[in-house]
């Protein structure tokens, strides 16, 4: 893994998981079978160390994450444009991990965690939502490998 080139914007590992913890959505990058890469985003949830988000039962990216399990996730938790520094403040995470599909206990509390980030006024009509989606609904977990942050503010 290469180092950040500017060190003096790198953000420690502890604040770099609480941005991840935060964010409101990642992008997700894979390459296909065809060698073409594919980013795309997505609501996430992250917790004990690892990425979980989910999705339909087929797609362009469960595809790729098939021939290619190594994947990118990116969250950029803030943006300032600053036009008259020709420059932007920001604040973002990168991981670099293994992704797989998660089932059983593990596929409902990923399935829970992400209701409680996006929807925690609504948990009882979201587990009925889980239950009635259960057979056409995957969960994906990124075990994250590598993980950097970096900010300018």
């Amino acid at each position: 893994m290469k180092e950040i080139r500017r060190k003096d914007r790198a953000v420690e590992i502890s604040e770099t998981m609480t941005l991840l913890a935060k964010g409101e959505y990642g992008i997700l990058s894979t390459v296909g079978d065809d060698g073409q890469p594919y980013g795309v985003p997505l609501n996430y949830v992250y917790m004990n160390g690892a990425i979980y988000f989910h999705c339909a039962r087929v797609g362009h990216k469960l595809e790729n994450i098939a021939h290619n399990p190594n994947v990118a996730f990116c969250v950029v938790a803030r943006t300032k444009v600053l036009p008259a520094e020709f420059s932007t403040d920001y604040e973002c995470a990168m991981a670099i991990g293994v992704a797989s599909e998660v089932q059983g206990a593990e596929w409902n509390d990923a399935l829970l965690w992400l209701l409680e980030k996006y929807s925690p006024a609504f948990m009882e009509e979201g587990k009925i939502e889980i239950s009635k989606n259960a057979k056409v609904t995957k969960v994906i977990k990124i075990d994250i490998d590598h993980i950097s942050g970096k900010a300018r503010r």
